[in-house]
C-alpha cells in the first residue's frame, strides 16, 4: 500500500511552522493513544502513522529531504525503520497526561521517598485607595498544609523511613507493552512515590502533612495598584515527605475612591468654578492625598483646563519620586431654577452687550418682571 503523505497525515500545510506541526501531532496523539483506545488496532495504526509522521516533519534535515524526495529522501526513518527516539520528548507533548512523566518510560516523579514541592498559594487582598498610595502592613490567615508535628512530615507512626514498595521496586512506575512500544504508567500501589508506609500516623493518616491556619504578616509597598502581585517565598503550602515549601502569591485589588482616580502614580481630581471665576480669575482650595492644597486658577480659563500640582501625587513604586496630581477644571453652569430674578436679568444684559441672543423663555421674564414690578 502506498504510503500516506506526512503534511496529510498531521492535517497541515507544507509550510505549517514547527510549532502547528507539534500542536497537531499532539491532538491526534492525545486522541488516537492506545490507552484511550485499548484493542482498537485501527487507532493504534493512526498513531503509529502520525508519530511516524512526526518523526519526520519535526526534524528540519529529514522534512527537507522529504520535501525534496518524497518518501524516499527519509528511508529508515518511517516505517521499517521506526525512531524511537521521537518519544523522548513525550512529556513535553502530551505531559503526564498518560504517565510518561521526564520521558518516555521516565522514573518516579518528585525527589527521594516521594519527596515533593508544595503547592503554591493564592490570596486576594482587597486595599483602600490610601492604602495603596501610602503602603501599609496588614495579617493574613492563610489556611495551608503542614508538616505533622506528630510525625515530623514523615508520615509514619513509629517514624520508620518508608519501605521500598514492592509493585515498582521504587521507581514509581510500571511498565508493560502495548503494542509496538512500552508503556510507563503511575505504580497504583504507592501513587507514583516508590515507597510505601506500614504503619500511617494517625494524626495525617501518613500523608506527612496537616491543615492549620497560619497568620502571615504583609508589608505593602507604598505605590502598588490593582492586579499587582506579592510574592512571599516558602509561605505557600509544606512539600510532602520534606520537600520544599511552595510560595504564596498575594494579589492586590484597591477600592475606587469617591474623589480621586489615578493613572500610574498620577492622581487625577475634578474642581468646579463659576463662569465668573472662570473670566476673572480665582483661587479654590482643593483635596489631594497629601491635605488641602491652593490652586490658582488665572483669568480666562477654559473648561477641561488641567492644572498640575507637582509631588502631590503617589509613590512611584520601581523609585524615582512622588507623582503629580492633576486637577481639571469645570466650568459649573447652574439652572435658572437656581438663579434668582436679578441674576437672570443681569445675564440676559450681559448677553446684549456681547452681541449673544439668548432663548426667550416666558417664565423666567415673568420673574423678572415682578422683581422691577
Amino acid at each position: 500500500m502506498a504510503k500516506r503523505d506526512y503534511y496529510e497525515i498531521l492535517a497541515v500545510g507544507k509550510t505549517a511552522s514547527a510549532a502547528e506541526i507539534k500542536s497537531a501531532y499532539r491532538k491526534i496523539a492525545v486522541r488516537d493513544h492506545p490507552d484511550k483506545n485499548p484493542g482498537d488496532k485501527e487507532a493504534e495504526e493512526r498513531f503509529k502513522e502520525a508519530a511516524e509522521a512526526y518523526a519526520v516533519l519535526s526534524d528540519a534535515d529529514k522534512r527537507a529531504r522529504y520535501d525534496r524526495f518524497g518518501h524516499q529522501g527519509v528511508a529508515g526513518a518511517g516505517a521499517g525503520g521506526f525512531d524511537p527516539t521521537i518519544f523522548a520528548d513525550f512529556s513535553d507533548i502530551l505531559g503526564d497526561l498518560f504517565g510518561f512523566g521526564g520521558g518516555f518510560g521516565g522514573g518516579r516523579r518528585g525527589g527521594p521517598a516521594g519527596m515533593t514541592r508544595g503547592a503554591d498559594l493564592r490570596y486576594d487582598l482587597t486595599l483602600t485607595f490610601e492604602e495603596a498610595a501610602f503602603g501599609t502592613e496588614t495579617t493574613l490567615k492563610i489556611p495551608r498544609l503542614e508538616g505533622c508535628p506528630k510525625c515530623s512530615g514523615t508520615g509514619s507512626a513509629d517514624g520508620a523511613a518508608p519501605a521500598v514498595c514492592q509493585a515498582c521496586g521504587g521507581r514509581g512506575q510500571v511498565r508493560y507493552t502495548q503494542g509496538f512500544f512500552t508503556v510507563a504508567r503511575t505504580c497504583p500501589q504507592c501513587q507514583g512515590e516508590g515507597r510505601v508506609i506500614s504503619d500511617p500516623c494517625t494524626e495525617c493518616q501518613g500523608e506527612g502533612r496537616v491543615e492549620r491556619e497560619r497568620a502571615i504578616t504583609v508589608k505593602i509597598p507604598a505605590g502598588v495598584d490593582t492586579g499587582a502581585r506579592l510574592r512571599l517565598t516558602g509561605e505557600g503550602e509544606h512539600g510532602r515527605r520534606g520537600g520544599p515549601a511552595g510560595d504564596l502569591y498575594v494579589v492586590l485589588q484597591v477600592r475606587p475612591h469617591k474623589h480621586f482616580r489615578r493613572d500610574g502614580s498620577t492622581v487625577l481630581s475634578r474642581a468646579a468654578i463659576s463662569y465668573p471665576q472662570a473670566v476673572l480669575g480665582t483661587s479654590v482650595e482643593v483635596d489631594t492625598l497629601h491635605g488641602k492644597s491652593t490652586l490658582d486658577v488665572p483669568a480666562g480659563t477654559q473648561h477641561g483646563r488641567d492644572f498640575r500640582l507637582r509631588g502631590q501625587g503617589i509613590d512611584r513604586l520601581e523609585g524615582g519620586g512622588r507623582g503629580d496630581h492633576v486637577v481639571t477644571v469645570e466650568v459649573a453652569v447652574p439652572s435658572p431654577r437656581d438663579l434668582s430674578a436679578e441674576e437672570i436679568q443681569i445675564l440676559r444684559r450681559l448677553a446684549e452687550l456681547g452681541g449673544h441672543p439668548v432663548k426667550e423663555d416666558k417664565g423666567v421674564i415673568e420673574r423678572v418682571k415682578n422683581l422691577f414690578g
